[in-house]
């Protein structure tokens, strides 16, 4: 370890802060407003029930909430605490980063060219998010692979009803959540309002009918509270991300690139590694165009997204690490197989 190396790293460090942090608090906001200005009952009401068609719903949202994975973990973690279906926010979380219009521009932008990886990183991402909030529809209450802050959020009628299949249950009102990640009974010493101030302002559709100064208000509260806690669990996954990529020789990962698997699992090594925004990994990629394969850069584009050693942290706000492994293990897995299948056979 030398200065120059110091110096690279915390440059990078910086340059992933300077370039996610937009795109967080872009995220924060949006959950703010599905808190504060959507009617979480008609929301939860509007959403299909079957698990196959609300993976695929959560993960087409994307385009309604155009956020990268730094900025679709709040607004995932918020779907779950108003008691949206685990599949929605599941398909949503991983599929939000790549499909938006934002990202599908950039991509068309670099790739221009080859316009075959512009769709099949919409698609493959679409299929591996559905498939995976498909899988984890299987565990109905999802609270044991929560964190303990976010499962005590989520309303126990709805997760009752979808025990016991009732959904009339589902129709039953739900107060609204507190602002922010704040919880009853944590972190109360950090904050200047109490517990019961806070409560009392929150509970039911106390939002309904206030004006738009009190709604704002509240907006603020929560988008503060959310940076903290997200803020500092980025900045601890950008500097290990940092760390990662300046004292780990590049060589050593572009080497394996030489055959159809080894290319793959090695572009999906340096799509953890880098954790690169998905606004702008399009560009990054396309610099291995000439020397890696199609299915490579592909899992480059698909994978990165979902995956990354910057988004790890942020996922660990929402799952316990049980659940981050699955996550990762399934989409790494599909990542994978899908392509393998470019490389062996498409391109």
């Amino acid at each position: 370890m030398n200065l120059s190396q110091l110096n690279s790293a915390f440059t990078l460090f910086l340059s992933l802060l300077v370039e996610a942090i937009p795109f967080l608090l872009l995220g924060v906001l949006f959950s703010g407003l599905l808190l504060f200005f959507v009617d979480e009952r008609t929301l939860i009401r509007w959403l299909p029930k079957n698990p196959f068609l609300g993976a695929l719903v959560g993960s087409c949202v994307g385009f309604l909430f155009p956020v990268c994975e730094c900025g679709n973990v709040p607004v995932a973690r918020r779907l779950l605490m108003q008691g949206a279906p685990s599949p929605v926010a599941i398909g949503f979380l991983l599929a939000a980063p790549t499909i938006n219009p934002i990202v599908f521009w950039a991509t068309w932008t670099a790739f221009r060219d080859q316009p075959e990886i512009v769709f099949m990183r919409v698609g493959f991402s679409l299929v591996i998010a559905t498939i995976i909030g498909w899988v984890f529809s299987v565990q109905a209450d999802l609270r044991p692979l929560l964190q303990p802050a976010v499962a005590r959020s989520i309303p126990i009628d709805l997760v009752m009803s979808r025990r016991s299949g009732d959904r009339r249950a589902e129709k039953a009102p739900s107060p609204l959540l507190q602002p922010g990640t704040y919880f009853l009974g944590e972190s109360s010493k950090s904050l200047q309002i109490d517990a019961a101030e806070l409560q009392a302002r929150m509970m039911g559709a106390n939002t309904a009918g206030k004006p738009m100064s009190h709604k704002l208000m509240l907006l603020l509260e929560n988008t503060v509270q959310e940076l903290r806690e997200l803020g500092g669990v980025l900045v601890l996954g950008s500097a290990i991300a940092a760390i990662v990529q300046v004292f780990i020789p590049r060589d050593i990962i572009l080497n394996l690139g030489q055959s159809p698997v080894t290319s793959i699992l090695a572009m999906m090594l340096l799509a953890g590694i880098v954790s690169i925004c998905s606004t702008v990994d399009s560009f990054f990629a396309l610099s291995f165009a000439s020397t890696f394969t199609t299915g490579s850069l592909l899992s480059f584009l698909v994978f990165g997204p979902m995956i990354d050693l910057k988004g790890i942290g942020l996922l660990l706000s929402i799952f316990k690490t049980r659940a981050v492994v699955y996550l990762f293990a399934l989409a790494a897995l599909l990542t994978f197989l899908l392509t393998l299948v470019v490389n062996l056979y498409v391109s």
